[in-house]
């Protein structure tokens, strides 16, 4: 779980210094501000795939670790 908010964290602070909104990021992935919201507090059950397109709208990618 601390993955998850990790990843909605970097997320969301990649979003804030792209001065762009969470209304903004949801146009910008075809995704509703609630889901936007679930993916950065690490809340909710989004998809993989929406979780890796706001990620790449903000400037990230998100990388398989075999950990």
């Amino acid at each position: 779980m601390d993955d998850v908010k990790s990843i909605g964290a970097n997320i969301r602070r990649a979003r804030k210094a792209a001065g762009i909104t969470q209304d903004i990021l949801a146009d910008l992935v075809g995704t509703s501000v609630r889901t936007i919201h679930a993916i950065e507090t690490g809340t909710g059950n989004p998809s993989l795939l929406t979780v890796a397109a706001a990620a790449n709208a903000v400037g990230l990618r998100l990388r398989a670790s075999d950990d």
